[in-house]
C-alpha cells in the first residue's frame, strides 16, 4: 500500500502540470484571438478594424467599431501605444490628427499629412471586462522621385554605343524602373535597389547600353517609375540623344528650265549632325566655267550660256565626314517651251508627247478622209453631168428637125457639149423651145 501511494503521489503531479500546460496554451490562444482584429460571431463586443495603405503626404482613416457596447468607451492608440482618442476625447496634442465619429459603436479618426515614421500598427481598445483589443496595420509608402539620367553629356557618333544610367530615390517598397525609345519599351540591365541609411525607403538604379545609328538622332529615350504610390501612371524622365553623322547632300537648282542669258544657282544642301559648312565645288568634265562664282553652298551664274552644260560635283564637310552628290545641268535655248517650264519636267514631257502624237494621227486621217471624200463627190457630179447630156443629145434631133436654124443649133450642140447650155441660152429663144422639147 505505501508503494503503490507513493506511485500516486508521484504520479499526480505530473498530471497535474501537463493539464497546467494545456490549460496556460488555451488562455494564450484565447488572449491573441481578442487582441486579433478577427471577428468572432458569439462576441458582439469585439472590436473590428481594417488595415490601410496610404503614400508620404496623404490621409488614412481609422475605423473602429462594436456591434454592442455596456457604456464602455472605445480608444485608438498609435504604434507607440500612445492614446490618440478616448471615445471623443483627444489625448495627444498632434493637429494632424482629427475625430471623425465618435459613438458608443463607433471611432473614426484621420491622420493628415501622413509621414513614413507613421508606419505601424495601430490599436483599438474597448474597456470592457476583459478588455478587448483590434489592431489595424498603416502601411505608408515612400514616394519615388523623379528619375533622373545621366550619360547624355556628350554626343555619340554613327554606330557607337552610349550607356545611361536612370536613377530614383525615396521609394518604399523599391520602385520599378522601365525604359523607352520614342514610346517603345526596351531592355536595360536589371535594377540595383539600395537601402537609404536614414529613412526607411530605398534609391533604384538601371542601366541601358545602346549601339546607335544616324537614325537615332533626337529620339527621346525615357525612363520611367512604377510603384503603387502613384496614382495616375508613372513618372518620368525624357531627353533626346545626339548622334553624330557624316552628311547626306543634295542638289537643289533655281529652276528646272535654266535658259541662255539667264542668272541661274545651284544650291548644294546637307543634313548632318552637325550640320555642314564646308562646301567644294567641281566640274566633272574640266574647270568651273568662267562667269560661275562660289558662294559657300551656291554655285551661281552671272549669265547662262550652252558652254555651261555639264556634270557639276558638290561636296560637303562637317567635320565628322563628308558626303557628294553630282547635278547634270542642260541649259534651254531662249523662247523654247517658254511658256510652261514645268513642261520639261520628265513626267510632264511623256504626256505632251503622248498627246502630241494622238493629235497627229486624228488630223491626218482627217485628212485623208476629206481627200477621199472630195474625189468621189468630184467623179459623181461629172458622171451625172454626161449622161444628162447624152440624153439631151438624143432629143434634140427630133424636137429641132423642123426648122433649119434649129438644126444648126442642133449641130453646134452637138459638137461641143460641154458648152451646150452656153449656146442654147445664147440663141434668142431658144432655151424656151429647147425645154418645151425635152418636156414632150
Amino acid at each position: 500500500m505505501k508503494g503503490m501511494r507513493a506511485s500516486q503521489s508521484m504520479t499526480f503531479p505530473a498530471f497535474q502540470r501537463a493539464a497546467l500546460r494545456g490549460l496556460a496554451a488555451l488562455m494564450m490562444l484565447l488572449a491573441t484571438s481578442v487582441r486579433s482584429n478577427f471577428v468572432f460571431d458569439d462576441d458582439p463586443f469585439q472590436p473590428v478594424t481594417q488595415d490601410e495603405t496610404v503614400a508620404v503626404g496623404g490621409v488614412v482613416t481609422l475605423t473602429c467599431s462594436v456591434k454592442e457596447n455596456d457604456n464602455s468607451s472605445l480608444q485608438w492608440s498609435n504604434t507607440a501605444q500612445q492614446t490618440l482618442y478616448f471615445g471623443e476625447k483627444r489625448a495627444l496634442r498632434d493637429n494632424r490628427i482629427q475625430l471623425v465619429k465618435s459613438t458608443a459603436t463607433e471611432l473614426i479618426i484621420t491622420i493628415s499629412e501622413v509621414q513614413l515614421s507613421d508606419d505601424g500598427e495601430y490599436t483599438c481598445s474597448i474597456f470592457t471586462m476583459p478588455v478587448r483589443t483590434a489592431r489595424a496595420t498603416v502601411t505608408v509608402l515612400g514616394v519615388p522621385g523623379k528619375p533622373v539620367i545621366t550619360g547624355f553629356e556628350d554626343a555619340v557618333q554613327d554606330g557607337g554605343k552610349v550607356t545611361l544610367t536612370c536613377t530614383s530615390s525615396g521609394s518604399k517598397p523599391p520602385a520599378k524602373l522601365h525604359w523607352y525609345r520614342d514610346q517603345e519599351e526596351i531592355q536595360g540591365r536589371p535594377d540595383v535597389v539600395e537601402s537609404n541609411p536614414d529613412e526607411p525607403t530605398y534609391t533604384v538604379t538601371s542601366e541601358l547600353t545602346l549601339t546607335v545609328t544616324r537614325n537615332d538622332n533626337n529620339a527621346l529615350i525615357a525612363c520611367a517609375v512604377d510603384h503603387p504610390s502613384i496614382a495616375n501612371g508613372d513618372k518620368r524622365t525624357e531627353q533626346p540623344l545626339s548622334v553624330l553623322f557624316s552628311p547626306s547632300v543634295s542638289i537643289q537648282p533655281e529652276s528646272d528650265l535654266p535658259r541662255e542669258g539667264e542668272k541661274f544657282f545651284l544650291q548644294c544642301v546637307g543634313n548632318g549632325n552637325p550640320e555642314p559648312t564646308a562646301f567644294v565645288w567641281r566640274r566633272k568634265d574640266g574647270e568651273l566655267p568662267p562667269m560661275a562664282k562660289v558662294d559657300d553652298a551656291f554655285l551661281r551664274f552671272e549669265s547662262l550660256n550652252k558652254s555651261d552644260n555639264g556634270v557639276y560635283e558638290c561636296q560637303a564637310d562637317n567635320g565628322i565626314g563628308t558626303g557628294e552628290v553630282t547635278h547634270t545641268l542642260l541649259v534651254q535655248e531662249t523662247g523654247v517651251n517658254a511658256a510652261d517650264p514645268t513642261a520639261m519636267s520628265p513626267s510632264s514631257g511623256v504626256d505632251h508627247a503622248v498627246i502630241g502624237g494622238v493629235v497627229a494621227v486624228i488630223v491626218f486621217i482627217m485628212l485623208c478622209l476629206l481627200i477621199v471624200l472630195g474625189r468621189y463627190l468630184i467623179r459623181h457630179k461629172g458622171t451625172t453631168h454626161s449622161h444628162t447630156t447624152l440624153i439631151r443629145h438624143k432629143e434634140i434631133p427630133r424636137c429641132l428637125s423642123h426648122t433649119r436654124t434649129d438644126l444648126i443649133r442642133h449641130k453646134e450642140i452637138s459638137h461641143t457639149h460641154t458648152h451646150t447650155h452656153t449656146h442654147i441660152s445664147g440663141a434668142s429663144g431658144g432655151l424656151i423651145t429647147f425645154r418645151d422639147c425635152l418636156n414632150s
